[in-house]
């Protein structure tokens, strides 16, 4: 039997598959779903939808997530940033990944149909197969443009958030989509310029092994510049207020000085630094809509 083969000191199934879920991922993925829920409504949205929708949204993708690492078992061994997962080590096998993401992403999905509303449910599980399927299986070995097309199933978030509040998808949760599929490439691209050896190794075609460095640094700045022209549609568009904009044109400003500074004196050390800011850019981000949203309740 397999667990007669795991050390004492290895942590259960249940930890390992936690591990899996990558939860640090999908604490991200949960706060800008929630955001979306919270813009969704004039004032406070019904409690008990935000807790059933953020439970239920957050199980599916954490079995998401899980499935990708069941995928990329290979992929993962030769990462510095990976090869310590169960999936590599071999102490979870397939057949108990597939149960209990099956397990948690089915109950998500349950939770979603029965106490939130059908059109999150599919809206959720398509994304499911956008990210587990479309961009696991399909994009991230073939083509350099995974990210930038893939982008599209890690921008869902704010929109199911919406949905489930909302009942609907209207042009506001659009615009925070496409924030997210704006920031999507610049944010890994980083990440992939430090890890490029790395990803070379493991026949993964991302953009700096197939087109280069310089082109890599070139097209993060690019990209940097279209996700600062998309985070201004919230304002234009009246969605969000004056405090919005002063948030996102700091937030912006500094992005724009790691891009720049990527493209014209690049180091790894840089893009790390930039990985990790986008991560906290893109929460500010959406953390800013939100204080906009509630400002006039506030002063009422």
């Amino acid at each position: 039997m397999l667990q007669s083969t795991i050390p004492s000191h290895q942590p259960g199934i249940g930890v390992q598959f936690w591990r899996l879920t990558k939860p640090r991922v999908v604490s991200l993925i949960v706060f800008t779903a929630v955001i979306g829920m919270l813009l969704a409504a004039p004032g406070l949205p019904p409690l008990a939808t935000v807790a059933y929708a953020t439970i239920g949204i957050a199980l599916v993708a954490g079995a998401a997530a899980a499935f990708n690492c069941l995928v990329e078992q290979k992929v993962d061994a030769v990462m510095a940033r990976t090869r310590a997962r169960p999936t590599v080590a071999g102490t979870i096998s397939s057949t108990q990944i597939v149960m209990m993401a099956g397990g948690v992403g089915g109950l998500g999905l349950a939770i979603l149909w029965h106490a939130v509303n059908p059109l999150t449910m599919w809206l959720t599980l398509g994304t499911f197969v956008g990210y587990a399927v479309v961009y696991t299986v399909l994009l991230k070995p073939n083509t350099p443009q995974n990210i930038v097309i893939g982008g599209a199933s890690g921008a869902m978030p704010p929109v199911l958030g919406w949905a489930a509040v909302a009942g609907d998808v209207t042009f506001q949760p659009l615009l925070l989509f496409l924030i997210i599929f704006a920031w999507t490439p610049p944010h890994f691209w980083a990440l992939a310029l430090y890890r490029r050896k790395e990803y070379a190794k493991a026949g993964i075609p991302m953009l700096p092994v197939t087109h280069g460095e310089e082109y890599t640094r070139l097209h993060l700045l690019l990209y940097t510049l279209l996700l600062i022209a998309t985070t201004l549609l919230p304002f234009a568009t009246h969605m969000a207020g004056w405090f919005y904009l002063g948030a996102a044109a700091i937030l912006d400003a500094v992005f724009l000085a790691h891009a720049i500074a990527i493209w014209r004196r690049y180091s790894d050390a840089l893009a790390k630094k930039t990985f990790a800011y986008s991560i906290f850019y893109l929460a500010m981000l959406f953390a800013a809509l939100m204080v906009d949203h509630y400002l006039p309740l506030l002063r009422a």
